[in-house]
């Protein structure tokens, strides 16, 4: 708890603030956020197809990301901090307003032991800040398969948010 009320003061006082702010819920910005999603999805399989698995990684990471910002939308939060981000969809699993594993949320952001380096977020950072632009074929299939389920779950995740209202 004590991370997403740092999240709540580091979203005071300023006008481009760096966490988190409770909003209205906001339908048209979730919705945004889904079709930026759907975007990096495709961006995901056309660079994948074209041998371009280290932006393929960004994109996949991004795809969810922009997803997980959607929930965080339609659930009346505004987000401008990754990490953030994740803990508020943490504390919306913790207070079953979502319906989602905390493994999800794992898969997107490092979790130690769990996922050791494979996580989405650590694998953009490898591949967008280092030299490498190979990407071991199971690691990017799972990778790519992950971000098309999580995407997809937070897509039904905002239409029930939405339908509660």
């Amino acid at each position: 708890m004590q991370k997403f009320e740092w999240c709540l003061e580091k979203g005071k006082n300023e006008k481009k603030h760096k966490g988190i702010r409770k909003i209205a819920p906001n339908s048209s910005e979730a919705d945004g956020h889904i079709e930026k999603a759907l975007h990096n999805l495709m961006a995901m399989e056309s660079m994948h197809g074209q041998g371009f698995d280290d932006w393929c990684v960004s994109a996949a990471f991004y795809s969810m990301y922009h997803a997980a910002l959607a929930v965080l939308y339609e659930s009346g939060f505004e987000s401008r901090n990754q990490e953030c981000t994740f803990t508020v969809l943490e504390h919306l699993i913790d207070r079953k307003i979502i319906d989602m594993k905390k493994e999800t949320v794992w898969i997107i952001r490092k979790a130690g032991e769990v996922f050791e380096e494979n996580d989405a977020k650590s694998l953009r950072e490898t591949f967008q800040y280092g030299v490498e632009t190979k990407v071991n074929p199971t690691i990017i299939g799972e990778l790519m398969k992950n971000s098309r389920e999580i995407v997809q779950k937070m897509r039904i995740i905002v239409e029930e948010l939405r339908s509660k209202r």
